[in-house]
């Protein structure tokens, strides 16, 4: 099992990124994916959140409205689109893909966004 994220670098502040997740070795539409996110001294916390059956999205709020996840399971990845990117973003990025009680983590892509 792979997930190997790319896409993350530094930024501006009110820049964009990309950030995509090429995930293998398991079957990827049956797993939720997600994007979460940890900043130097702080939590892990969750970024977004694509269910594998309909596609349905959840945010944290200070992510929503500036985050966008999406996923294309014919190329087993899943993306993540942050705009309006702000200082307090800066964190290494991490996917995950969980179904029951499986899950498997990325080793993240580190965002800075620093004038």
């Amino acid at each position: 099992v792979q997930l190997v994220e790319s896409g993350g670098g530094l930024v501006q502040p009110g820049g964009s990124l990309r950030l995509s997740c090429a995930a293998s070795g398991f079957t990827f539409s049956r797993y939720a994916m997600s994007w979460y996110r940890q900043a130097p001294a702080k939590e892990r916390e969750l970024v977004a959140r694509i269910r594998s059956a309909g596609g349905s999205t959840e945010y944290a709020d200070s992510m929503k409205g500036r985050f966008t996840i999406s996923r294309d399971n014919g190329k087993n990845t899943v993306y993540l689109q942050m705009n309006s990117l702000k200082p307090e973003d800066t964190a290494m990025y991490y996917c995950n893909a969980a179904w029951g009680v499986l899950g498997y983590w990325g080793q993240g892509t580190r965002v800075t966004v620093s004038s």
